[in-house]
């Protein structure tokens, strides 16, 4: 039983390693990558026509926050039109068809199309939206987002090259020094937005287009064969079958678009659960069509990683529960030391992705206080994405099932840096089965601990230390908010 455990432990960092190897190898493209050639400058007496599409489920907080915010966009007001794809339930509708009421008076295109039985969630309300839609181009923006008034003078010019079926633009963060798991979220989320879309460009690999802050070309979207409600994550659904049909994904790193990142730790975990059940969704159902594509060898294997990377919680959580059964027969096997060094090699890919990621965002000049920051959050952020394991292991296991569930909106409550709005305290979670088991699984990794002192046997207990501190954090931020 021991040596099948030990198998199984080195299986999963073998996974671990190669996901890491894959990850600095978008990094090298990363420090290689080439100029952005601007685009020529658009004729001012044709600049195309847009449709920008806001949708929307019970967002009483933010909806006129953002609705002011498109319409005060830096592009003729009869050159573009709004879609205001409002699926609520609450009374965010009014909110809405007071403020589209009160911009048509002042000659502005809004309309809002409310649907009552919110079929295909997001995916759906998009392409309930598209065949009413006038422009050539279609941009969208979740409730949170507050893009810049030159967003759309920034990016359209790019279209003149017929290739392009997508320019997505790199999320910043409204509110990222609101908290401590704010901030290990929009440092997280730097990484993607850097080296990773970034590295995938420079590699000429597929890209994803981030479900908001882009602009897609309308006809790509029905070549594609339009958005589908197959999955949780219908941007990446339809971002790689619009690339499999030849078009292209343009990322713009220079070009920013601010959004809230969720403060609550059940809404954090509903969007990381969206997010990680999607991908592995997304693997099941793309998985056959990339192994079939016409692609290079090494697009071919970029694209697998990418669409399973949220199996990399999975994988934490397999060599997590392994290493406790493997404390009292390590010395035995006489093996840890190469398991840990083969850890320590994954530990420095994924420290060298994050610090340049991270470096690469802080303001000029840098100061040794931020980099000494960058340092502290390090593993702050590898505990907090330790103890999301359970919950997002879950999430992989469904997707890849084919298990269906909802689409659990992620709460926003209109917060600029670390000024709150109002919020709605009535409604309150109930203790699940899930938060029960990661409460015992705090309890594990803690008697781990106990048992690597009684043993004397030290070479997981740093591992099994950041276990249950991860855990147990995110068991009492979420029991606080039930």
């Amino acid at each position: 039983m021991a040596t099948l455990i030990l198998l199984v432990y080195a299986f999963f960092l073998a996974a671990i390693l190669l996901y890491n190897l894959l990850q600095l190898n978008l990094l090298f493209h990363y420090l290689r990558r080439g100029e952005i050639v601007p685009p020529p400058p658009l004729d001012p007496a044709r600049l195309p026509l847009v449709t920008i599409q806001l949708p929307l489920y019970n967002e009483p907080y933010v909806a006129e926050r953002l609705i002011d915010n498109i319409l005060a966009l830096d592009y003729p007001r009869d050159r573009f039109e709004v879609q205001v794809l409002d699926d609520s339930t609450d009374g965010t509708t009014a909110l809405c068809e007071a403020k589209a009421a009160h911009y048509r008076a002042q000659g502005f295109d809004i309309q809002v199309i409310h649907r009552t039985d919110r079929w295909g969630y997001k995916a759906g309300a998009l392409a309930d939206g598209l065949p009413r839609a006038k422009g050539e181009f279609v941009a969208v923006f979740d409730a949170d987002f507050l893009p810049n008034p030159q967003f759309l003078r920034r990016t359209l010019g790019y279209f003149q090259d017929p290739k392009v079926g997508v320019v997505q633009t790199r999320w910043t963060h409204l509110n990222e020094d609101y908290s401590l798991f704010a901030k290990l979220q929009a440092l997280q989320l730097n990484v993607h937005f850097t080296i990773e879309q970034m590295g995938r460009r420079a590699g000429h690999h597929f890209l994803q287009f981030n479900g908001t802050a882009g602009i897609w070309r309308k006809s790509a979207i029905a070549d594609a064969g339009g958005w589908r409600a197959d999955t949780l994550t219908e941007d990446l659904d339809l971002s790689y079958r619009a690339q499999m049909r030849g078009w292209e994904i343009l990322y713009l790193e220079e070009v920013e678009a601010p959004a809230e990142l969720p403060v609550e730790m059940n809404g954090i975990k509903s969007q990381q659960f969206r997010w990680m059940k999607g991908g592995a969704e997304n693997a099941r159902l793309l998985t056959p069509l990339v192994l079939k594509a016409d692609i290079p060898l090494s697009t071919r294997l970029h694209a697998m990683a990418h669409l399973l990377n949220s199996s990399v919680f999975l994988a934490v959580l397999m060599i997590a529960l392994t290493s406790v059964a493997l404390v009292p027969v390590m010395d035995r096997y006489g093996a840890y030391t190469g398991f840990l060094s083969l850890s320590l090699l994954g530990l420095v890919g994924v420290a060298t992705v994050y610090f340049v990621a991270n470096l690469r965002l802080l303001p000029r000049p840098r100061t040794l206080r931020q980099v000494l920051a960058l340092i502290f959050y390090f593993p702050l952020l590898l505990t907090l994405s330790m103890g999301l394991s359970f919950h997002n292991s879950v999430a992989v296991i469904e997707g890849l099932l084919g298990i269906k569930s909802s689409f659990v909106r992620t709460p926003k409550f209109n917060i600029v840096g670390q000024q709150r709005g109002k919020t709605d305290r009535r409604q309150r979670n109930p203790i699940g089965k899930s938060l029960i088991i990661e409460g015992l699984l705090t309890l594990l990794f803690a008697s781990a601990l106990v048992i690597a002192v009684s043993l004397q046997s030290y070479g997981f207990f740093i591992f099994h230390l950041m276990l249950a501190i991860g855990f147990g954090a995110i068991f009492v931020a979420s029991w606080r908010e039930r």
